[in-house]
């Protein structure tokens, strides 16, 4: 059977327990052969407030004590500047080979704005989608963008299928129930204790540890 790469991207500006908790989901139902993180300078967002150094540093913290392995692939990084999903898929596909299984990890928010993104439906030619639910993101037909909605007609499949296919295959979990954002961190960061909201509940300890020790995402 060929390899199976799962890719969970994204500006981890800070990682979280929701990032860490869709790789971990996708981790038992793909049960791939690796899991990379791929930190992005993604072109939709227009600033980071923590730096590629330390935006990796907390990857590798929040990662270092999962069940599972993780490979922190900073290929986007290293690109040095704004990077566009499709091309990564591209090189790694080419670096991967035509049988090789690509899935590719996201929740139901992004999915809700896929017709955005750069040459959005060439990304079905290079890769599997693996999708989660988040509280208040749908993942009904109805529910998302007609293009995206008509892109996914005859692509749903289960996990299993999705690991044996190349590409093409998309598979939705509907057992995330975690639902943080970066922004809602970054808010309760800035904010402090007056923010009523319990940090620790947001983010890894060894995560949270460090931002403090770094004095970052202060208001």
């Amino acid at each position: 059977m060929s390899q199976c790469i799962a890719l969970l991207g994204g500006s981890f500006d800070p990682v979280h327990h929701g990032h860490v908790a869709l790789a971990a989901l996708f981790a038992e139902l793909l049960q791939p052969d690796q899991l990379r993180i791929l930190p992005a300078r993604p072109w939709q967002k227009s600033s980071l407030q923590a730096s590629d150094a330390q935006r990796v540093a907390m990857l590798e913290l929040a990662f270092s004590r999962q069940p599972f392995e993780v490979t922190i692939d900073l290929q986007e990084i290293e690109r040095g500047s704004a990077t566009y999903t499709v091309e990564t898929l591209r090189g790694l596909r080419a670096e991967l080979g035509d049988a090789a299984s690509v899935v590719f990890l996201m929740g139901a928010d992004q999915l809700q704005k896929l017709d955005t993104w750069r040459d959005w439906q060439e990304l079905f030619a290079l890769a599997n989608l693996g999708v989660a639910a988040r509280p208040g993101y749908a993942l009904d037909q109805d529910k998302l963008p007609p293009a995206v909605a008509s892109a996914l007609a005859g692509r749903l499949t289960s996990p299993a299928e999705v690991r044996a296919a190349a590409f093409g295959k998309v598979c939705l979990a509907h057992t995330l129930a975690v639902d943080i954002s970066a922004t809602q961190v970054r808010n309760a960061l800035g904010a402090g204790k007056d923010t009523g909201t319990d940090i620790g509940a947001l983010l890894p300890p060894q995560v949270l540890d460090y931002i403090q020790q770094h004095n970052l995402y202060k208001s």
